[in-house]
């Protein structure tokens, strides 16, 4: 499994990721992250990835190809667990979840992946 963590900062506010993804993951309210439209994000991941198999509420699985995700969400944050996802696919994630101001957080390396990094 690989994972994928998204949110977004209150304006003004940085904080150390890693303890950000950690309360996050453990279902934690963080105070200084915004509040996140979760259904609209929901939505526009169905959209994007209508070729695709939706498994149930939250998971979906390539059937011309490799991989599948499961999305789990806070009011403040969007997880995705890929299994087999290939790195086009992950990156089709992040550009999407972008659209919302959310950049990547990727635990693994760990780097978020915003403007205070670029």
């Amino acid at each position: 499994m690989y994972e994928l963590l998204f949110w977004r900062y209150q304006e003004g506010t940085y904080l150390n990721h890693h303890l950000v993804y950690e309360a996050l993951v453990e279902q934690q309210e963080v105070e200084g992250l915004e509040e996140l439209p979760v259904e609209v994000i929901l939505n526009r991941i169905h959209s994007v990835f209508s070729t695709w198999e939706k498994v149930d509420e939250n998971s979906w699985k390539n059937t011309k190809g490799k991989g599948a995700f499961q999305v789990k969400t806070t009011p403040q944050s969007v997880q995705i667990d890929c299994y087999g996802t290939e790195g086009k696919t992950m990156n089709l994630i992040a550009d999407t979840l972008e659209e919302f101001k959310c950049p990547l957080y990727d635990p693994q390396v760990p780097v978020r992946y915003d403007e205070m990094n670029e």
